[in-house]
């Protein structure tokens, strides 16, 4: 099914799109097997593969430049900058130095002579976005990118981004990759609506939050911190802390929703954030051949107003129950010294 132009860069996309995501233990380690998982994807008819140098330090990119072999113009292909990749001060961020010698091992690693869309990870507050902006143009006119776009950036973060390309006559940012689901819906609030309005694609991933949506964890039940990815964040998972007890409360909810419109959780949650009208696709990532199945079932599914009603009362529009992002936070709330003024300076009068 095809959806609409991204972003306005004349590449199309599909409403079912692959991310080939894998994170260490968490991940599928066999090559072979996350290679027909990628074929049998591609017999469905998707036709955007979505992944990142940093993942599991580079193998994902490796197991997608194999599973692409002969297929390479069949797709759109999609990797990301700026995480830390191997030792050294200089191996990571979003610099003109870096990205230069980034983009060649992403290359390499995917055995390609070009990427469709190159996404900044996440911001870089050590970096100009000018200079961001900068290079990553340069690298269009190379031939070596296509596109280029960012992950997880706030909206403020947009906003400076097109002001600065506008000021400065570089070519700006033209997708947004943002989590995106029924438990985490923030983004509604700002990050679409600034997406929309600067004509930006928007691939969402973690429909199915961090695995919440996919029916495996229950309220009541049990859950087994010591593997998978409860093992990685155990945080997210306790059922003890008050916080994950929500999101089980609410997990709850929707699967007699799920129910009563005859699909499961996992294909509920793929289809929603498909509805919203700032989003071009959604990223779906499968360890298994049984998850891609399932989770295509979900590309397919179209909900209706009162389905989406019923999702706004159980969870309500712009309101995360969790924080999506456990790979990056802003200085501003990190850096101690941004939240306070020296103690000297704290009296109001």
């Amino acid at each position: 099914m095809r959806y609409r132009i991204l972003g306005g860069t004349g590449i199309e996309v599909s409403a079912h799109c692959l991310g080939t995501m894998m994170f260490g233990a968490v991940g599928n380690p066999d090559h072979e097997e996350c290679v027909r998982i990628i074929h049998a994807a591609l017999d469905h008819g998707i036709n955007f593969v979505d992944t990142a140098d940093m993942y599991s330090a580079g193998e994902s990119e490796v197991i997608t430049g194999k599973a692409l072999k002969g297929r390479r113009d069949d797709v759109v292909l999609a990797t990301k900058v700026h995480f830390q990749m191997g030792e050294g001060r200089n191996r990571s961020g979003n610099s003109r130095r870096w990205i230069v010698r980034a983009v060649e091992d992403s290359l390499r690693r995917l055995d390609t002579d070009w990427i469709d869309l190159y996404q900044v990870h996440r911001p870089d507050h050590g970096t100009d976005i000018e200079e961001t902006l900068s290079v990553l143009g340069d690298l269009v006119s190379a031939g070596k990118i296509r596109a280029f776009g960012c992950s997880t950036f706030p909206a403020e973060e947009l906003v400076e981004a097109h002001h600065v390309a506008e000021r400065r006559g570089l070519a700006r940012l033209r997708t947004e990759q943002p989590p995106y689901s029924i438990l985490a819906r923030g983004i509604e609030a700002g990050v679409l609506p600034v997406a929309r309005r600067y004509g930006m694609g928007v691939m969402t991933w973690s429909p199915l939050a961090s695995g919440f949506l996919s029916g495996k964890y229950r309220l009541g039940s049990p859950v087994d911190l010591s593997s998978g990815r409860a093992a990685l964040t155990p945080a997210r998972f306790d059922p003890a802390i008050p916080g994950n007890v929500a999101k089980l409360e609410a997990v709850e909810q929707l699967v007699e929703l799920a129910d009563s419109i005859g699909c499961t959780l996992p294909e509920l949650a793929v289809a929603f954030p498909v509805a919203h009208p700032a989003v071009t696709s959604v990223i779906i990532g499968p360890r298994t051949m049984e998850q891609l199945e399932g989770l295509v079932k979900g590309a397919g599914l179209v909900l209706d107003d009162d389905v989406l009603d019923r999702i706004d009362a159980i969870v309500e529009p712009g309101r995360n129950l969790y924080h999506p992002d456990g790979a990056w936070r802003p200085p501003a709330l990190t850096d101690v010294a941004q939240r306070r003024r020296a103690l000297g300076d704290r009296a109001a009068g």
